[in-house]
């Protein structure tokens, strides 16, 4: 089973740079996007093969999140089932006979850390307690653009960038609480040196010369571990500020 999460940075831009190519080339069973800033009607997509679900954000052009899976889930639900956290289009839950799978687009904490304090506050943990409630029912596996470089070796920067979003202690401690609840980040199950990113900037031909951040991840659930195959970044693939990212389940 073939999962991919990208953060596509606005969909229909998105297929206007290829990404229509870039599924029917890849083919995953599961296609998890993030920041899809659009409504469903808003862009048209020619895969009768994928069941869609998306959770756009109440402001338009803003945040979304969509999954495509091939098997149509049990059951999908829509963000973390708090409305002060759920108008943001931040979260889509399939559930599948044998796990649980959550697309998520982090808060951003923003220049000058404007909304450090509501991320590391209040989200990160009300949604650890959502993934760890689901758990308790059947295996997860989360994935999306986390928003935060976890170690030194998550950026090619990391000196220069410990004040800024994205690689703040706190956010870094947030993730180090998802790691210490079992979660496994599982592109370092396989890959332990750094220089691998999935975001660029757009300035100073960041990605041309690897200038980027890892914040784009797959995690799974302990149990889960042994049906771990694969998990890769694919840098090669333009369209977006991120590149995908993708994991084989057995």
């Amino acid at each position: 089973m073939k999962l991919i999460s990208w953060n596509v940075n606005g969909i229909r831009a998105a297929v206007k740079k290829g990404l229509l190519d870039f599924v029917a080339e890849a083919d995953p069973d599961v296609l998890c996007l993030q920041e899809t800033r659009a409504m469903p009607d808003q862009v048209e997509l020619p895969w009768p093969h994928y069941h869609a679900f998306w959770n756009p954000a109440e402001k338009k052009g803003y945040s979304g999140v969509a999954i495509f899976s091939k098997t149509e889930p049990l059951k999908v639900t829509y963000g973390i089932n708090l409305p002060e956290h759920d108008n943001e289009g931040r979260v889509v839950t399939a559930e599948y006979d044998d796990f649980y799978l959550v697309n998520v687009y982090t808060p951003n904490s923003q220049r000058g850390l404007t909304r450090l304090e509501y991320r590391t506050r209040e989200w990160e943990g009300v949604f650890l307690k959502y993934l760890k409630k689901l758990e308790k029912k059947k295996p997860v596996v989360f994935c999306g653009d986390l928003n935060v470089a976890h170690t030194e070796i998550d950026l090619a920067n990391p000196k220069s960038n410990e004040r800024n979003a994205g690689f703040t202690i706190e956010e870094r401690q947030c993730f180090d609480k998802v790691l210490a609840a079992g979660f496994i980040d599982t592109f370092r199950e396989f890959t332990k040196e750094g220089g691998h990113y999935t975001w660029w900037s757009n300035f100073g031909r960041a990605r041309e010369k690897n200038v980027g951040w890892r914040i784009d991840y797959f995690c799974i659930s302990p149990a889960l571990r042994p049906r771990l195959k694969e998990s890769i970044i694919l840098p090669h693939v333009m369209g977006s500020d991120h590149c995908p990212i993708q994991i084989v389940l057995d």
